[in-house]
């Protein structure tokens, strides 16, 4: 059975006015106990498995960012997994990555270690829009980052953008997806601001002092996106995500359509099929719990035959192939239909469904409005 590995590292320089990830600036002093567990949680994890399993298809090293620690400590993780998991010689080998934080050496030696995709967290090329977001990287920094990566040899690189930012215009945004046309790269995610509670960002709108783009201009640059992409070869393969093709994230596809995958790290998920685990989040409890040769695990949830249904549904849905007919009777023993008919007929009276022989999937119309859909098939 196909499966991935997601490992996280959950240090970051500083914390985004955005971003409710479980991760935490100023730890750096806890990277290297956190190294050590990490590696001790891999082994644990590793020998659990054993070689009941197939390789893994895919191995995603998100955060955080996980470029804030030293190669040294890199190494160890990539040197562990390898180790403890049979992982497959064509697997995807994805690491996360911030401008500023690698250099060119870095580079060259996580291509070395293997880690044969990157992905830039960039989210716009204009300097005063970085600043006003919290991030601590510039342009410039971006630019080289990308060009470092290319000379390392790596022909597999993504990049994060977002729209619907505090003052952002269209033309900033053209500005920024125009940057990314030029540097050749092969994916792009590009994500509109969602306003978390938590965050830099909520605690400004709660006191009145967040001025974000008006409606009108966030569709527009929604409509921007999703024809400017294609037209330069980056086909949308899911909502937010764009690729030339052969290019799509293996790993990510993998959330979409239902394929396990273990989580190793503080806050990291694990999907079993039957269960949801979802690690410790405290990075200093979860040093604890491996050193007592513990685990760090605590039971999300147990997959219910309803929840199985919507979680599979609409998590397709995210996808431009949408639900697979056959797949969904295979795994459940009874027809789509039988379960979603209103649902589809309802939203394909909307204009936001359509229905092949094989799939279900979202109009043009329906990715912009994917929540009203999914809302639908929560049974």
């Amino acid at each position: 059975m196909r499966w991935g590995i997601y490992i996280h590292i959950p240090f970051c320089r500083q914390k985004c006015f955005y971003c409710d990830f479980p991760s935490f600036a100023g730890r750096e002093n806890r990277m290297e106990a956190y190294t050590n567990a990490l590696c001790r949680e891999i082994s644990a994890q590793g020998t659990f498995i054993g070689s009941r399993q197939e390789p893994a298809a895919t191995v995603y090293i998100g955060g955080g960012t996980p470029t804030m620690l030293s190669m040294s400590e890199l190494t160890a993780i990539v040197c562990a997994l390898r180790k403890a998991f049979p992982i497959a010689v064509d697997a995807e080998f994805t690491m996360e990555a911030n401008p500023g934080t690698v250099g060119a050496g870095e580079l060259k030696e996580l291509r070395e270690l293997g880690i044969n995709r990157l992905s830039f967290g960039v989210q716009s090329f204009d300097d005063a829009l970085l600043r006003r977001i919290g991030r601590v990287h510039t342009a410039a920094q971006a630019l080289e980052a990308v060009e470092n990566a290319q000379i390392a040899g790596f022909k597999n690189l993504s990049l994060d953008l977002m729209y619907g930012l505090p003052g952002q215009t269209l033309g900033q945004l053209e500005n920024s997806v125009e940057t990314a046309f030029s540097l050749g790269i092969q994916h792009i995610s590009i994500y509109g601001l969602q306003l978390e509670e938590g965050t830099v960002f909520a605690r400004q709108r709660d006191m009145g002092r967040l001025v974000l783009p008006s409606e009108e201009t966030a569709e527009a640059m929604y409509d921007y996106m999703t024809v400017s992409l294609p037209q330069h070869g980056y086909m949308r393969y899911e909502i937010s995500n764009f690729a030339l093709p052969g290019f799509e994230s293996r790993h990510n596809l993998g959330y979409w359509q239902d394929v396990p995958y273990l989580g190793l790290g503080a806050a990291a998920h694990s999907y079993t099929g039957e269960q949801r685990l979802a690690n410790i989040t405290d990075i200093d409890s979860y040093i604890q719990l491996l050193a007592a040769q513990k685990s760090p695990a605590l039971e999300e949830e147990k997959i219910t035959r309803k929840i199985a249904m919507e979680e599979f549904a609409f998590l397709a849905l995210r996808t431009t192939q949408g639900i697979d007919k056959k797949a969904f009777e295979t795994k459940f023993g009874c027809p789509l239909a039988s379960v979603y008919r209103e649902a589809i007929h309802r939203m394909q009276e909307k204009g936001l469904l359509e229905e092949k022989q094989n799939h279900v999937h979202l109009t043009r119309l329906g990715m912009k409005y994917g929540n009203i859909v999914f809302e639908e098939f929560m049974l």
